[in-house]
């Protein structure tokens, strides 16, 4: 077996050292989070799942242990039972999302208009690119250091709101690619400001969600799961959506 984390016994508190980490893994992602988004295709592919791993080696050169970053095997057994509670959980409201007639139009998403497509991003590209980097840096990284130095307030504060301006960027088009969107709250300036301010709210709430998973089961697993379920079940809805409708 692994060691038994001996290095987490205990947080260091309130020290200078500590503030400073997080200092550095808001500013890391801050950067990331430009770089994914403003600058080319590729980077918008690479960036966040290497920045994630360069910040879960950095905060372990600086001391924190696995069960500090929701990956020791201790918790694998409990992670795994909050997963396959959340994944159950989420794709049941999905299922009934995408049958009602007031909710199928939110699920017609431009990119996720085929079978194909849809399979290849819930299955590859969402957990690989977005949700596994993702949470090993919000849920992991982030959440570790912010607990050292504000306890669990802070972490559900900061952390989850971190997590929902983390998502300013990839909001941009949100309303111009979402048939139920645009229908909802319109097109132009005005209609991509609101889609930005809800995509906020929305992922901030998520986080404080996907904190909760992570504090309850002491694993990355939950949140993992219930990122995933979000997202790529979303995806794959959104093609059957399309695929009924069209046909």
């Amino acid at each position: 077996m692994l060691q038994q984390d001996s290095e987490e016994a205990a947080p260091p508190g309130h020290t200078l050292h500590a503030y400073i980490d997080v200092a550095v893994v808001v500013a890391v992602l801050a950067g990331t989070n430009l770089i994914a988004h403003f600058t080319t295709a590729w980077a918008s592919i690479v960036t966040v799942p290497v920045a994630a791993l360069v910040l879960l080696a950095l905060v372990r050169r600086r001391g924190l242990g696995w069960s500090e970053l929701g990956l020791s095997p201790r918790h694998w057994r409990r992670g795994s039972i909050y997963a396959l509670a959340a994944v159950g959980l989420v794709l049941a409201v999905v299922a009934v999302g995408a049958m009602l007639p007031m909710t199928r139009p939110f699920f017609l998403a431009d990119r996720y208009a085929t079978i194909s497509g849809a399979l290849i991003a819930s299955m590859i590209v969402i957990p690989l690119q977005t949700v596994i980097p993702e949470e090993l840096a919000f849920r992991g990284v982030l959440h570790g250091t912010l607990d050292r130095v504000y306890g669990a307030r802070g972490v559900f504060a900061a952390g989850s709101l971190l997590f929902g301006l983390w998502h300013v960027a990839s909001s941009f088009g949100l309303t111009s690619g979402n048939r139920g969107l645009s229908g909802l709250i319109g097109g132009g300036v005005a209609g991509q400001v609101i889609g930005i301010m809800l995509a906020v709210v929305a992922t901030a709430a998520a986080g404080v969600v996907f904190t909760w998973l992570r504090r309850r089961s002491g694993s990355l697993l939950a949140p993992i799961a219930l990122h995933w379920s979000v997202n790529g079940a979303g995806a794959l809805a959104a093609a059957i959506v399309w695929h009924t409708t069209l046909s």
